[in-house]
């Protein structure tokens, strides 16, 4: 199994995530690049006004950078994590 299809397999769709900065997403679903053949995650920012975007998989599903852990206002160790409000 490649990588990228370990990172899709992770990743849940109609799902809240957190950002490692603290910000709150709403992942709607997956996407296949048509050029690229790149899977790509969409999603919506769930603040000011609810923007909607994609990303590969790949960065969504990335660890937060080395040189960025002090920013790292919650901990995470992946950029972007599932995330439950009632926990």
């Amino acid at each position: 199994m490649k990588e990228s299809d370990k990172d899709m397999e992770a990743l849940e769709v109609n799902r809240i995530y957190r950002h490692w900065k603290g910000k709150f997403y709403y992942v709607h679903g997956l996407a296949v690049h048509t050029e690229t053949g790149e899977m790509m995650v969409y999603y919506q920012t769930l603040y000011g006004d609810r923007s909607f975007y994609v990303r590969p998989v790949s960065q969504f599903t990335e660890k937060v950078p080395p040189d960025r852990v002090t920013e790292n206002m919650t901990g995470q160790l992946y950029r972007f994590e599932p995330y439950d409000f009632e926990s």
